[in-house]
């Protein structure tokens, strides 16, 4: 599959990841073309942040997550890492038009967006929900009736009669100005608040 400009409609290529024990569920807007995965997983294309700052955060090695030599990611690892964190994963938009051929938020339609009450459901004890940019932040807003947060700050939401933290986390992506040493800032704050860089 190669990204190009007409009205193709994308769906979503992964199931949500949703371990036992789940409460944070960390989303972004939808992932790029296949062309740039390093792996079959979210986050998957290796000039985004996103595990380097979870690298950080967790392991104090922005590459404890990633193997340079063979430019692949650690998945089981990562999975592991998730799953002993208590955090889920998975995207606001469940169909897009990529308007420009590229995986750039501002030029992604959403023609559907995530089913949120289904995918709480799948995880009961899910109590924040943290978005990676803000697409994704405006989304959720509104799904789940709230404010779209300034950056790096949480208000207060509802979806499916569960009350949720909504978190909005400055973009993984590289084009955000903004060194991945200070990304993992913001993230690592958000995760002590909820109760989840600290645990062991």
């Amino acid at each position: 599959m190669t990204e190009i400009t007409d009205n193709t409609i994308y769906c979503h290529p992964w199931e949500p990841f949703v371990p036992a024990g789940a409460r944070i569920l960390i989303m972004g807007t939808f992932p790029p073309g296949d062309h740039r995965w390093a792996m079959d997983f979210y986050y998957p294309n290796p000039t985004n942040d996103f595990w380097k700052m979870m690298g950080i955060v967790f392991r104090d090695d922005a590459f404890a997550l990633y193997d340079k030599e063979t430019r692949q990611y650690k998945l089981d690892e990562i999975k592991e890492l998730l799953t002993e964190r208590h955090i889920a994963m998975h995207d606001t938009a469940h169909k897009v038009v990529r308007l420009k051929g590229n995986a750039s938020d501002k030029f992604l339609q959403i023609v559907e967006p995530t089913d949120l009450a289904a995918l709480l459901a799948r995880g009961p004890e899910i109590t924040a929900v943290c978005t990676t940019g803000e697409k994704a932040a405006d989304v959720i807003a509104e799904l789940t009736g709230s404010v779209r947060p300034k950056m790096g700050e949480m208000t207060e939401g509802e979806c499916a009669g569960r009350r949720l933290h909504i978190w909005r986390m400055p973009s993984t992506s590289r084009a955000y100005p903004m060194k991945v040493e200070k990304k993992a800032e913001y993230y690592r704050r958000m995760f002590e608040a909820e109760r989840i860089a600290g645990e062991e």
